[in-house]
């Protein structure tokens, strides 16, 4: 924690060895805030709701992941970039470790899905993802970015979402720092809640406006109704590199 109470923006070094390591680019944070007492039920065993401002907050997270690696070796060809969607609340634990449990993770890579699925016991669904343009660059000031999502199932929840860019942000916000600092995930295998520590510099944050908010993949992970008002709260992230350990048990 920081001095003022806040998360940290700065990741705390990984307690274990590397075991990977990924670029998260051309990232947009869309978040509404959420009864606490409707997310309780869905945060694995141990594991409670962290809370900013009275309110828990699910986040719809776009983003495109480059350069995954295992270990400290290098970029996986072709399996390790790929774009991602993501639904996530937001969690801490009785060692005071603030984290996200996710509740979807749409990828284009099946293999991905189906790798992540098993070892660290997350949500992953293979899905039909696009964004335009590719890649934002450096200066993402004043540019739209448009995101698409459908997972590849009958019932084919997804979405489109387009995002203007804003300003950079000198000093992030509470708030900010509480929806972004976020140093590891919380999730269960085969009934054993685990700790996936990861470590990353601060984001380089922007403002950013959602002009159109077309989404059913929040409604599909159990929250109906909370994507249909405006986010409460929209940044953008040109990028980090982010480094994962091994998991630790609850």
């Amino acid at each position: 924690m920081a001095d003022d109470g806040v998360l940290d923006p700065q990741g705390p070094p990984l307690a274990s060895r590397q075991v990977m390591s990924q670029w998260w680019r051309d990232i947009a944070f869309l978040h509404w805030r959420v009864p606490v007492e409707t997310v309780a039920p869905m945060m694995p065993r141990g594991v409670r709701p962290d809370v900013y401002d009275g309110s828990s907050w699910v986040g719809l997270i776009p983003f495109r992941m480059v350069d995954g690696a295992l270990g400290r070796g290098r970029p996986v060809p072709r399996l390790g970039t790929f774009l991602e969607t993501n639904v996530r609340l937001y969690s801490v634990d009785d060692a005071g470790r603030h984290g996200v449990v996710f509740l979807s993770l749409e990828a284009d890579r099946l293999a991905v899905v189906a790798a992540a699925n098993v070892t660290f016991g997350v949500p992953y669904r293979w899905a039909r993802l696009a964004a335009e343009p590719a890649d934002l660059g450096a200066d993402p000031e004043g540019r739209t970015i448009t995101y698409r999502a459908r997972r590849r199932s009958r019932a084919a929840p997804g979405g489109r979402l387009e995002v203007e860019v804003g300003a950079p942000i000198a000093e992030p916000s509470p708030l900010d720092r509480f929806l972004t600092a976020r140093f590891g995930l919380h999730t269960s295998v085969l009934g054993r809640t685990l700790w996936v520590p990861n470590t990353h510099g601060p984001w380089p944050l922007r403002r950013a406006r959602a002009t159109v908010v077309e989404d059913t993949l929040v409604a599909a992970a159990g929250l109906p109704g909370v994507t249909a008002s405006a986010p409460k709260s929209v940044l953008f992230s040109t990028g980090v590199r982010t480094v994962f350990g091994l998991p630790q048990r609850l």
